[in-house]
């Protein structure tokens, strides 16, 4: 928050003049001021002054300066303050809402003691504290005050929480106490809170904490819990003062503290849940701050000073302007104020759970407020200033907001719609759609109050473009749902929420009675429709036509006006309802009835009597005929019965209206006899259920009062004869016969001989019956009767008098039929013919005339062509053998397939005709090769050529032109058609009719006279791809001299030449545009090229700035040195890189000197400040001259270097003495000692060393020796006779010296050398010491091991007693045996050292038998490093079992990873499978690599699939003897084993013609185990095996999926898998896919043609054979029951019965599967049978037959 002054109010005064007290009205509009002299100043909101008026005292005797003001507070309606005073009393002023009101007490309360401050909470009594320590509240309704609390201490302070519903008192002692009038559900305790360390003068009660301040200048944050959590102390601050005042924030996130000459504020941080350090505003001169006060909307703060000053701060984190119509004050974290700059208006808005608001938004036209917080939305309606807050979940602002209903925001978000009510803090509703338009959604928030109505808040919304849902939104409740058969485009409910009108795609409009749920439709061709505000009329539009509907009860009742225009707008304002309708340019109001819209809200107010006064006022009409029917029954149901008379009467409804006035009578008396209205009188409550036709109820209420006479009577009354007798009969009633005569008198009087004919019937009176029947002309009737009589059938007359009446009621068929029942046929055949019932005709013919059965059947056909019921007609023509009549009856009834089905099977001569119109047919629906194919058919090539033509199917015409045309015409038709579709602008069908004859020249000629390059480019690419790039680059120069640049620059990019792109924007000057196509496809140094060539044509400035813009500045200055454009480098470096001016100057130096430019390259190396370099330069070209000028001059450092180059160049010359003289000069004599020395002049070099440098004399006294010695003693013997001769002498050191000098440089006899060092080592041993011998013997024997004397090397470290050196020297020399004696005799702890160093030999040398002899395992690793795999198995066979394994294992993994798992196999096979857990991955690789390798589906393939069987076996069985058994590892083992078994038996049955349909059950079984093997595999063998037995359907099942395995290995997932063909079966849908597919391409392209053509055959199904447990035949677990069965051993199928069982549990085998395996193994003699018979004895157990032999 920051605070900025913003105006005085009150100048301050020289002296003091304290400002007592300052207060802001609730509303914001008022801001009254205390000052010292006891009188209220009134301001407005922008700071004017407006009123004043004076306080008084307690009592005039004392004076107005016998008391202080402490404390002044507006009431929370802004009408009144009160003002507490010194002088024991409280004191409240009316001062009313407008300024010019009058200022008067209202209230007043006397106190025991002063009041010392003053506060009123809103909602709440005044709150003041006294001097006496008591806290009291003021009540100003009651004029009555009354004790909160009482302590013993000063209440120095007061201050209420920012919601009013609490507050803190601060006492002279420094305690704080808090109450509160509501907790707000935080339960937080009363009373004290702590204690302060001094007064708390200034105390806030902030959202978050308490804070108070003092005299102290310390200012302390206490928590809820009283615990002080923060402390800013400035007690050691000499310029700080004690705070005197505080006050907080309305939002309650920041507070300000008073002090002298200071503010500090302090902000809340919610994220670290402390106060931030405080803000000071320093304001020298304004003295001690007196009173403080913060306006309620947050945005500003005024400051009373102790000099009678109020300045006036502006506060807020910021302020914006949006859109120039509002001004948004973000006043703190949660208060935001909106103010509209054109009407002044203000709305705060504010999170009340004291989030920070991120921004706001003001939507739907400038009226409603949107904020955003972290966890909540915050809406507000500008215009009613309703506010709401609600939980929200930020969808990153991707909500949408509509504001079209002014009581609701309807927002948006993912396809789920929220209702928040405008001033509620709760979202009213949620729904799920996806429509968000107005239109097509419906709100009503008790828009209008109903009789007895409650709560009436309702929705209406689209699910779907086809469904309607209706929600409650008071309960969240669905109570309608309505689908339409059409797409809805608009809705809206009603006010009453009773009914919803709905308009559809098809402009129909239709009304939904949510009560009954009813819809119907009420106009056609709706292009307008609106309910009037404030009613249930309709106004729509029907074309040219206004339609109002007054009363929307009655639908059909409709008010209709001519309009020429279109209805654009309805308004009802002050008792009128106006249609605006534009006509044309001009606006024309139509004003409806506004009588009748009135009727509608009597009737739902409830008031009747008002609408009968209404409706008497008005002309009886449609209209107000359906509103006088609509009051009646609303009458009747509330039993207003003199409204219903009233209205029958009205309607003209006389016997309603005289049944009621009846009615109303007989209640008139039963209420004089019994009391209350009389409606619940039984004649009344029967009377009125028989006006509404509920004659049963009105039965019972007769019968339950036992009146069943007057029962009776009613139904004789209403001519309900048959319910009368029928009370008669329930109750015996003794009239009963004579209620029956006189029915059937009535019956007989009244005409009704049908009903009388049915009462004889009933009596059993048939005779009477026909004849009543045939009286009353049902001749139908009696003829049924008849028939279901045999004694009437016998009677011929009857039956002919019958007949005829049937056949002169032109009832043909009933009287053929009565004929056909006496075997009259030829006369029941007319009757059927002329009543054209050709299949009773047919059906008669069939039995009684054989021989017409044919030309009925035609006459049947052409009577249904005469309905045009012609599709109904073909199968009657074919039956006829009317072929062509068929035909015809096909076509015209659209029944193609059916005409080419008959046709087909005529001659073709005939066939020509038809197929032409059939061909014509198929060519309009798009069945472009059926109509092909009749058109071919009939000879109508051209017609079929024109149909792909027009269809822009090209190539197919051009295929067919080509077959039927010849190549010239078809070429020359194409390109003709070709350039007049390129003449109307169809380019690319014209380039379709080029290609498609081979032309595409033609079409690239015509693509570049367009300019379309683009497609010409295309086809370029396409046709000549050798002359793209050259197409490119034509198109490119050509587009260059059109000034085309961009294009061009596309194509020279495409042709690969972007540097010609470069030099065009160069050469046009487009630099910035050279730059970027150079950056995008050169690169950077290209682009830095480029920048370097625009900026060197722009030179100075604007160079600078260009390379800066790019950063590219140095790297040009770099790039024009390099280049030697020294002149652009030093004009950018001078402007602004003269740091770089050093270094250009030096390079421009280095080319000058290059050029030979010296004395120029001289003057600019001294420039570059490098005046060495220019030395040098001198010195390398001999000018020592200026060599030496220079040094001296710039570089006295150098003046030696100089001289000594001046020497050398000296001694090179042979001048000596001259060099001898520069050297001494340099001080360097030890140079001219090397010097002479080089040249061979020792003489003086020793003069120069002993005169300059003697020191180093002896040194080069020895050197002379040395040299001497070399040259003139021949070498080695030299050196040796002197070391003799040191040696005779005693000089045993130096004697050794000269042996040790000794090098093969001398001699080349390595016995010479040998013996040297040798003496050299004894003397050492003998005469020296033993640290000076060692040094000697350190040194000769690394000598004597360089000549390969190990063994005298050895011998010298003896003598010393180095015996682990001696040992080393004779192991180097590989003297094993001698090392291993040294080691044993003298130091055996090295033995093991001698052992090891013997195998890391071995080892190395790959002397693997030697090192078996001392480490096996050693050898073995070493074996398989040198991948001598066999070597290592059969050495480590010799070992135990546990080494041998691990060598195995090794050796398996490197067979598995070189791709030879199949020899892996084999070793495990050959030496057993140990249950080693670290093993199991190698026996599961094993297992998958031969499972999913091919070639393996073969009987050659046993033996592989034998040795993986027996591999698992043997592995499993070591494993059940193990801890392993129990493991997860033994289950998938066991399973292994079985996979591999079938495997294995599938491959020994394939070898005989007899198991073949065994090998395929085994495939088959092997299905269920597709999670372990690969799923495309299995499926692929087990459909090709059903295939090949003729299993057709289960091939086409299983190879259709593994298509669909192969599918989703190409997409990389099995989730769009399809398992419907696989469910109730055990074939597992969770399978690993297989990283690669087994299927070659032509096996994947076999199998899909096969599934293609077999996918056609009507004879094969896409299911699986089920067997009699009504499941699929080879699985395991049976769909219905779920139970288990066991798999046979031999053919995976499930064992249901006549099973085979083993001795080992659950080993089973079908005895028919078995019977055959063992036949097919006795027959054969087969190996591999016989090896599967052996594996099944172990695996299950004994066979079941052991004496079984196959001998």
């Amino acid at each position: 928050m920051r605070l900025k002054h913003f105006k005085n109010l009150m100048a301050p005064q020289d002296g003091a003049a304290k400002i007592c007290a300052l207060a802001w009205s609730p509303n914001n509009h008022k801001f009254a001021v205390c000052t010292s002299d006891r009188v209220i100043v009134l301001y407005d909101e922008h700071g004017e002054k407006r009123d004043k008026f004076s306080l008084k005292p307690a009592d005039n005797k004392y004076g107005k300066k016998s008391y202080t003001v402490k404390g002044i507070a507006f009431s929370p309606d802004s009408t009144k303050i009160a003002i507490g005073q010194t002088d024991n009393i409280i004191f409240v002023y009316k001062i009313g809402e407008e300024w010019s009101d009058k200022k008067v007490i209202c209230n007043k309360f006397v106190q025991q003691s002063a009041v010392t401050c003053l506060i009123w909470p809103p909602d709440q009594p005044i709150i003041y504290g006294l001097a006496d320590g008591k806290v009291r509240a003021a009540n100003t309704r009651t004029n009555k005050s009354s004790t909160i609390y009482g302590t013993e201490s000063y209440v120095v302070s007061l201050a209420a929480n920012p919601s009013g519903k609490g507050f803190l008192s601060g006492h002279a002692d420094g305690s704080i106490i808090r109450f509160f009038f509501d907790d707000e559900g935080t339960g937080d305790s009363q009373g004290k809170l702590c204690t302060h360390p001094c007064p708390p003068y200034a105390l806030v009660f902030s959202q978050n904490s308490v804070v108070a301040a003092g005299c102290d200048k310390r200012i302390i944050a206490y928590g809820r819990d009283g615990r002080s959590f923060q402390h800013f102390d400035y007690s050691r601050d000499d310029d700080e003062h004690e705070f005197t005042v505080a006050v907080c924030s309305p939002s309650g996130q920041s507070v300000v503290f008073g002090s002298y000459d200071r503010i500090q504020a302090l902000n809340w941080s919610p994220r670290r849940q402390m106060w931030d350090e405080p803000q000071i505003k320093e304001i020298s001169n304004m003295y001690t701050i007196s009173a403080l006060s913060w306006k309620k909307d947050g945005s500003r703060i005024a400051a009373g000073t102790l000099c009678g000053g109020v300045e006036l701060f502006d506060c807020c984190l910021k302020k914006t302007i949006y859109k120039n119509k509002f001004e948004i004050t973000h006043v703190g974290l949660s208060q935001v104020i909106v103010k509209n700059l054109g009407n002044n208006s203000k709305v705060v808005l504010k999170s009340h759970y004291g989030y920070e608001i991120d921004d706001v938004r003001i939507l739907g036209k400038d009226r409603y407020l949107v904020g955003h917080t972290s966890d909540t939305l915050l809406l507000g309606d500008q215009a009613t200033g309703k506010l709401s807050e609600i939980q929200w979940q930020s969808a990153g602002g991707n909500e949408k907001f509509y504001f079209d209903n002014e009581n609701v925001c309807m927002i948006f978000n993912a396809g789920e719609l929220a209702l928040v009510q405008y001033g509620e803090n709760e979202i009213l509703g949620c729904v799920r759609t996806e429509f968000m338009n107005p239109h097509l959604i419906s709100v009503r928030l008790n828009e209008r109050k109903q009789r007895g109505g409650g709560e009436n808040k309702k929705m209406a919304y689209l699910v779907d473009l086809k469904t309607i849902a209706i929600m409650d939104l008071s309960s969240g409740l669905g109570i309608g749902q309505i689908n339409h058969d059409s797409k809805i485009d608009w809705l809206e409910l009603n006010e009453t929420c009773k009914t919803l009108l709905f308009r559809d795609k098809k402009l129909k409009l239709h009304l939904y009675d949510i009560e009954t749920q009813q819809k119907s439709s009420i106009l056609n061709y709706c292009s307008y429709v609106q309910w009037v505000p404030g009613s249930d009329v309709v106004v729509a539009q029907n074309r040219g036509n206004l339609c109002v509907w007054y009363n929307i009860d009655a639908p059909e009742r409709v008010t209709m006006f001519p309009l020429k225009g279109d209805i654009v707008d309805l308004e009802r304002n002050e008792g009128k309802t106006e249609v605006i309708v534009k006509e044309g340019v001009q606006t024309i109001t139509y004003t409806l009835d506004e009588g009748l819209i009135e009727f509608g809200t009597a009737i739902d107010d409830g008031d009747y009597s008002r609408a009968v006064a209404f409706l008497e006022s008005l002309e009886l009409s449609s209209e107000t005929e359906a509103m006088w029917k609509t009051l009646s029954k609303l009458a009747l149901e509330e039993r207003q019965l003199h409204i219903a008379e009233r209205c029958y009467s009205a309607l003209g409804d006389i016997a309603k209206a005289r049944f009621l006035k009846d009615t109303l009578t007989i209640a008139e008396e039963a209420a004089k006899h019994t009391g209350g209205d009389g409606y619940n009188h039984y004649k009344v409550r029967a009377r009125l259920a028989i006006m509404d036709k509920r004659f049963k109820e009105a039965e019972s209420i007769y019968l339950e009062q036992n009146h069943v006479d007057e029962a009776m009577e009613m139904y004789q009354e209403l001519h309900m004869w048959d319910e009368a007798i029928q009370v008669a009969e329930a109750k015996s009633h003794p009239e009963l016969e004579t209620l029956k005569r006189n029915y059937n008198q009535w019956l007989m009087e009244t005409g009704q001989e049908e009903a009388a004919g049915d009462l004889k019937e009933r009596e059993g009176d048939y005779m009477s019956a026909i004849n009543l029947y045939m009286k009353s002309g049902l001749p139908a009737r009696a003829a049924r009767l008849a028939s279901t009589r045999e004694e009437l059938m016998s009677n011929s007359d009857l039956i002919s008098r019958i007949a005829g009446a049937l056949i002169k009621a032109d009832l043909y068929e009933r009287a053929g039929d009565l004929y056909e029942k006496i075997r009259d046929y030829q006369r029941a055949m007319d009757c059927f013919k002329k009543g054209n019932s050709y299949r009773r005709a047919v059906e008669l013919a069939r039995h009684a005339f054989p021989s017409n059965v044919v030309k009925l059947e035609e006459e049947w056909g052409d009577f249904l062509v005469g309905q045009k019921q012609l599709d109904a007609a073909i199968n009657h023509f074919i039956e006829a053998g009317a072929t062509l009549k068929a035909v015809d009856a096909a076509i015209n009834s659209r029944q193609w397939a059916k005409a080419v089905q008959i046709l087909e099977m005529q001659d073709s001569a005939m066939s020509a005709g038809y197929y032409k119109k059939i061909a014509d047919h198929y060519a309009s629906v798009g069945e472009y090769e059926t109509a092909e194919k009749f058109y071919v058919e009939s000879g109508c090539t051209r017609e079929a050529i024109d149909m792909y033509n027009n269809a822009g199917k090209w190539d197919l015409a051009h295929k067919l032109a080509s077959t039927y045309m010849k190549g010239d015409d078809v070429s020359s038709l194409y390109i003709t058609q070709a350039k007049q579709l390129e003449e109307q602008g169809k380019f690319k069908d014209a380039e379709k009719l080029y290609v498609a004859v081979q032309e595409p020249d033609l079409a690239i000629t015509m693509y570049k006279k367009q300019r379309l390059y683009g497609d010409m480019i295309r086809l370029v690419k396409i046709y000549h791809p050798d002359l793209l790039q050259d197409t490119h680059l034509h198109l490119a120069k050509e587009l260059e001299g059109e000034n085309n640049s961009r294009q061009a620059e596309h194509h020279y990019v495409e042709a690969g030449d972007w540097k010609a792109a470069v030099n065009m924007y160069r050469s046009l000057d487009m630099w910035d545009e050279s730059y970027r196509v150079a950056k995008s496809h050169g690169g950077h140094n290209a682009s830095k090229q480029v920048a370097y060539l625009w900026a060197k044509t722009l030179g100075g400035d604007a160079a600078v700035k260009l390379l800066n813009k790019y950063g590219l500045l140095e790297p040009a200055v770099d790039y024009a040195t390099e280049n030697c454009a020294f002149e652009f480098a030093f004009d950018l470096a001078r402007i602004a890189m003269k740091d770089k001016m050093p270094e250009i100057h030096l390079k421009y130096a280095m080319f000058l000197e290059d050029e030979g430019k010296c004395a120029e390259a001289e003057a600019e190396f001294i420039k570059a400040n490098k005046p060495k370099e220019a030395v040098l330069m001198y010195v390398h070209n001999q000018d020592w001259d200026s060599a030496q000028r220079v040094a001296e001059s710039y570089d006295p450092n150098s003046v030696a270097d100089v001289l000594v180059g001046m020497a050398r160049y000296a001694f090179d010359e042979k001048e000596y003495a001259k060099a001898e003289s520069h050297l001494l000069r340099a001080q360097r004599p030890e140079l001219a000692v090397k010097f002479y020395k080089d040249s061979g002049m020792w003489q003086d070099a020793l003069r120069v060393c002993k005169e300059y440098v003697p020191h180093k004399l002896q040194h080069l006294q020895d050197e002379y020796d040395n040299e001497m010695t070399d040259k003139s003693t021949r070498g080695a013997e030299s050196m040796i006779q002197q070391a003799r001769e040191w040696e005779s002498s005693g000089e045993y050191a130096r004697a050794i010296e000269c042996f040790l000098k000794v090098t093969p440089k001398l001699t080349t006899d390595y016995n010479i050398l040998e013996k040297c060092w040798m003496r050299a080592g004894d003397l050492a041993l003998k005469f020296l010491g033993t640290e000076k011998s060692k040094i000697v013997i350190e040194v000769a024997c690394p000598q004597l091991a360089e000549i390969q004397k190990y063994s005298s090397a050895a011998e010298l470290y003896l003598g010393l007693d180095m015996i682990k050196e001696a040992i080393d020297m004779l192991i180097t020399g590989g003297d094993w045996n001698k090392a291993k004696k040294v080691a044993k005799e003298l130091e055996p702890r090295l033995e093991p050292y001698v052992d090891d160093k013997y195998k890391d030999h071995c080892r190395n040398q790959g002397k693997v038998e030697d090192l078996a002899n001392v480490d096996v395992i050693g050898a073995l690793d070493l074996y398989a490093e040198k991948g001598e795999w066999e070597k290592c198995i059969s050495t480590a066979e010799q070992q135990n079992p546990k080494v041998l394994h691990k060598y195995i294992a090794l050796y398996a993994t490197h067979l598995i990873k070189s791709d030879r798992t199949t020899r892996a196999l084999g070793l495990y096979a050959k030496f057993g499978t140990p249950p080693n857990p670290q093993n199991y991955n190698i026996y599961k690789r094993i297992f998958n690599d031969i499972v999913c390798a091919g070639g393996l589906n073969k009987p050659e393939a046993y033996r592989t699939w034998a040795d993986l069987r027996d591999m698992f076996y043997d592995l499993c069985e070591n494993m059940s003897k193990s801890q392993e058994a129990k493991s997860p590892q033994y289950e998938d083992f066991q399973c292994m084993t079985l996979i591999a078994h079938y495997y294995g038996v599938r491959s020994a049955a394939m070898s005989q013609k007899s198991l073949e349909s065994l090998a395929t059950k085994l495939s088959v079984a092997l299905l269920r185990h597709t999670d372990m093997i690969p799923a495309d595999k299995a499926f692929y063998e087990a459909g090709t095996q059903c295939k090949a037995v003729g299993s057709e359907n289960m091939a086409f099942v299983f190879l259709n999926r593994c298509l669909d395995i192969a599918e989703a290995i190409e997409d990389g997932t099995l989730e769009m898998l399809d398992h419907s063909d696989f469910q109730d079966t055990d074939i597992p849908f969770e399978i690993p896919l297989p990283e690669k597919p087994f299927l070659t391409n032509q096996q994947h392209e076999e199998i899909k043609e096969w599934v293609l053509a077999v996918s056609m055959d009507q004879r094969v199904e896409q299911i699986l054979p089920k067997d009699e447990r009504n499941t699929y035949e080879a699985s395991l677990v049976a769909s219905d029951t779920g139970i288990r069965s066991l798999p046979c051993v031999v053919s995976g199928y499930p064992v249901l019965r006549n099973k085979v069982e083993f001795k080992k549990p659950g080993k089973v085998a079908n005895k028919d599967d078995w019977n055959k395996f063992l036949m097919a193994t006795k027959v054969s003699h087969s190996p591999d049978l016989q090896d599967v018979l052996k594996f099944v004895g172990e695996y299950c157990g004994a066979t079941p037959n052991p004496n079984y032999s196959f001998q």
